[in-house]
């Protein structure tokens, strides 16, 4: 079981290097943490964007440019859009978001006849963010912080499949999901209650399989022990949650930001859902961030 993300980037040298496009790579957050990648042999990359500002940013940071492959596309874009044309291709497992918007990047993936959805009506993109954080006792697989605003049941069911799929990659072999509201009681006026019971009842059920789920649980009964025992919550998940499922972006948000912004953590985020991992992170975090979440997506891929 991985507990902190350096972990994670040892384990995900044992499944064998991936290779990575990243998208309009003209920064250097961007260009230094794949060029930490490709060094500790976790992928092998090609960089799209334009070629002199690639090339410029490599010297400032002292980055053998030589390393990466270049793709020449000096409009942000079309650098998306090329990006994901690599991937169609064959010649990636792994996509990335460099200094292009994320509105930008979200529709190169998610073009109806050249991007990246495998094109059923079911298909859907959600966000996986785990967290390292500095109170808790180990990594924190949360979702969806980004992505769907206000997921039906249907969609709670298809990110917690994601969610526990992403948990099993850090070798958590029976990860425990809280399904969070505001309370644990369940409240037939609270949409978010109704539906963590029903999931819960699921899981109790073989519905959901390969995980222990509970739900509602108010975030402090789903990770701490002391707040679940107060509380007279039982159940393996009260206190010692491996994995988030959030009601509702604001709820996955704000979360997502008072816990790297207020509580220290690191993290590492990606896209799942399109044929290939998408790493997505802002353009403001950090290369470490990025760094994590180029190893996450390299260890999600087939």
């Amino acid at each position: 079981m991985v507990t902190k993300l350096d972990d994670l980037l040892e384990l995900v040298k044992t499944k064998g290097k991936k290779r990575l496009v990243a998208a309009y790579a003209n920064d250097s957050h961007t260009i230094g943490a794949v060029s930490m990648a490709v060094d500790r042999g976790i992928v092998d990359a090609i960089l799209v964007g334009d070629i002199e500002t690639i090339k410029k940013v490599c010297a400032e940071e002292n980055i053998d440019v030589n390393k990466f492959e270049l793709v020449q596309e000096a409009d942000e874009t079309k650098a998306g859009v090329r990006a994901v044309e690599l991937i169609n291709e064959g010649r990636g497992d792994v996509l990335m978001k460099g200094l292009l918007s994320t509105d930008k990047y979200m529709r190169a993936i998610l073009n109806k006849e050249k991007g990246l959805m495998p094109g059923k009506k079911t298909d859907m993109l959600t966000h996986m963010a785990v967290f390292q954080i500095p109170k808790y006792h180990k990594l924190l697989v949360c979702s969806d912080v980004a992505i769907v605003p206000a997921p039906d049941m249907k969609q709670k069911q298809a990110i917690l499949g994601y969610l526990i799929s992403t948990a099993k990659s850090l070798e958590i072999a029976k990860p425990k999901v809280a399904l969070l509201a505001a309370t644990e009681q369940v409240s037939t006026g609270m949409n978010a209650c109704v539906e963590a019971a029903i999931i819960s009842k699921m899981g109790d059920r073989g519905q959901i399989k390969g995980a222990i789920l509970d739900g509602p649980l108010a975030l402090d009964v789903a990770i701490d022990k002391e707040s679940a025992q107060t509380k007279k919550v039982g159940g393996e998940v009260a206190g010692d949650a491996d994995c988030i499922l959030f009601p509702n972006i604001e709820s996955g948000n704000v979360f997502y930001k008072a816990c790297t912004k207020f509580g220290g953590a690191e993290l590492a985020c990606m896209v799942v859902g399109a044929k290939v991992p998408c790493v997505l992170t802002s353009r403001g975090d950090s290369i470490n961030t990025k760094l994590y979440s180029i190893a996450l997506a390299a260890l999600n891929a087939r």
